[in-house]
């Protein structure tokens, strides 16, 4: 059983003249047997104006007898049966329907929410679903203004059903042969045309609980995403289905961002081609994808790509900054595979090589040399064909001067980059970490601002102290102090670094392909960092790792597992290798 949010104690017996605005047609939810679903007692859904309710009552009694005696079949017809024949599929057909619409009256939709009994409704959960019953007739009607629907038809109604995993489980179970959850169901109603002036869809059931784990993942609010799994399995209902092949998976995106877009929701649409597998035979997906900037889903170009952008801390090397058998093997792959693979890293190209090298990955045959391309220290050193200089930037040195004083002040470690040169002005056992841990050549200790000032000249500063300290009071700090006169970034959350003003990674790639004659769109990139977010905004497929920052997952096109889980060999297994 489950617990109905809205009960109208109406029967046909004493129904009143007229249906009123607020009635809610329910029907008693069988897991076990969906075939008995208009056997079941009625309390009828709709909005109507001029027809009387005894009309309504024996088309519903009749309707119930006939759908009673036919639909004894699985599940697994109605959805074939749905996906078959109830999608307009001409132009034409929705051209004719949409002037149909405006030559008739509003039609009326009816919009049930329900949840299941092990379902807890707190306070919370009783906003989203007063949300949800504002929401829902907004999306439905956007999604059937283009069927071509029996002209009888006054009222469509679509049901949402919320559940826990365990329910979600178990139909998955029942009805498709999946012993696991996913986060939405759809169950299309196989309805014969003509027999009712009510036309019923079917039911959208979706898990909270792995909706509100995506919504986590995703960095979105879980009516953000109970909205955009509500549009996907809405369309699943009304025939679209994007396991058909790509050119319906493609209609599917389509529709599901027209949708969100008019209707102002936050999201892009669930599906994301080859983010993650998608179920079989089943209405729902899981995908970890992200969003694109244009605003349109987007999937891996058919051609391939050219180049394969990697960032190195928290991607290619697992948190003790080490690479994997599984990422050195997959990288070999994609070399193999003619793919060139470029490393675009904050580390300076010493310390990049020198984390590369015990795996085999440096040399002429391998991923960085002296003589391939590549951006290093956040795209400040960037080298071109031949291993060549292309690009060098360095800070303003009234900011470097600033930032070290304030260094010593506070004694807070910091250090500065200068091409392959890190100097600093005490030693301290964090700063000592970027060469014991991260690779990086030791730092040279300068004696007084003013040797240092002269030595070399800064191309990046970094702060490392505790991840609460750079939240709060470090950056917070420096985002006042350089406005406009340089740039912050962070690619872990206890370091804190100081760009010169416009350059970033992401820049640096960007001049990297100019200099290869390569388009942005023949590009994959990988990264975790906030520093990675211009890079994989640029590149044609942007993922993002599971370990990586809120705002990187946002703009990235997917996900992967984290960097402790080969997350980065299995990107290139998905997206490049298979």
């Amino acid at each position: 059983m489950v617990l109905l949010r809205s009960l109208l104690a109406a029967g046909a017996a004493t129904a009143s003249p007229a249906i009123s605005t607020r009635q809610i047609f329910v029907a008693q939810w069988r897991s076990s047997a969906r075939r008995e679903y208009f056997a079941n007692s009625w309390i009828l859904a709709a909005r109507e104006r001029n027809i009387v309710a005894q009309r309504f009552t024996e088309a519903y009694k009749k309707r119930g007898q006939q759908v009673a005696e036919t639909l004894k079949c699985s599940l697994r017809r109605n959805f074939d049966i749905c996906r078959k024949g109830r999608r307009g599929e001409k132009v034409s057909h929705r051209v004719q329907c949409q002037s149909t619409f405006a030559s008739s009256k509003e039609l009326s939709i009816s919009f049930p929410v329900s949840v299941d009994e092990a379902t807890t409704v707190d306070s919370n959960l009783e906003a989203l679903l007063k949300q949800l019953e504002i929401d829902g007739p907004s999306a439905v009607k956007l999604a059937v203004e283009e069927l071509e629907l029996e002209k009888e038809t006054e009222t469509v109604e679509l049901s949402l059903l919320l559940c826990d995993d365990g329910y979600m489980q178990k139909l998955n179970k029942e009805w498709l042969g999946k012993d696991s959850p996913t986060d939405v169901l759809s169950f299309p109603q196989d309805q014969a045309p003509g027999m009712t002036p009510i036309l019923l869809l079917g039911d959208v059931i979706i898990s909270l609980e792995t909706a509100a784990k995506q919504a986590e993942e995703r960095g979105h609010s879980l009516l953000d995403e109970l909205r955009i799994l509500l549009v996907h399995g809405l369309l699943h209902v009304i025939g679209f289905d994007h396991e058909l092949g790509p050119d319906d998976s493609q209609e599917m995106e389509d529709k599901e961002t027209q949708i969100l877009s008019k209707l102002g929701w936050k999201g892009k649409g669930l599906i994301s081609a080859v983010s993650n597998s998608v179920m079989e035979e089943s209405n729902g997906s899981t995908t970890s994808g992200g969003r694109s900037l244009d605003g349109k889903i987007r999937r891996p170009p058919k051609a391939g790509f050219k180049i394969l952008f990697c960032d190195m801390d928290g991607t290619l090397l697992n948190s003790k900054s080490r690479i994997s058998d599984a990422t050195r093997d997959a990288l070999n792959a994609v070399l193999a595979k003619g793919v060139q693979v470029i490393i675009a890293t904050g580390k300076t190209r010493h310390g990049a090589m020198a984390a590369l090298d015990p795996v085999g990955l440096v040399g002429e045959n391998g991923v960085i040399s002296l003589k391939h391309p590549g951006v290093f220290t956040q795209g400040l050193q960037v080298y071109g064909r031949g291993g060549s200089v292309i690009h060098s930037a360095v800070l303003d040195p009234e900011v470097v001067q600033e930032a070290l004083t304030y260094s010593l002040e506070k004694s807070i470690p910091s250090v500065g980059f200068s091409d392959n040169r890190i100097v600093t002005l005490f030693r301290h056992s964090l700063t000592d970490v970027l060469h014991t841990v991260y690779l990086e050549p030791k730092a040279e200790v300068i004696p007084s601002l003013r040797d240092l000032m002269e030595s070399c000249p800064i191309q990046k500063l970094l702060f490392y102290s505790t991840p609460e300290d750079i939240k709060y009071k470090i950056r917070p700090y420096w985002a006042e102090n350089v406005r406009g006169r340089a740039t912050l970034v962070q690619a872990l959350d206890d370091m804190l670094e100081i760009l010169p003003p416009g350059q970033s990674k992401g820049a640096g790639v960007k001049l990297l392909l100019d200099n290869l004659g390569v388009h942005p769109e023949e590009i994959m990139a990988i990264g975790d960092g906030e520093n990675d977010i211009e890079m994989l905004e640029l590149a044609g497929w942007g993922v993002a790792m599971a370990n990586g920052s809120k705002r990187t997952k946002e703009v990235a096109d997917a996900q992967t597992s984290s960097n402790d889980e080969d997350g980065a060999a299995e990107a290139f297994h998905r997206y490049i290798l298979s």
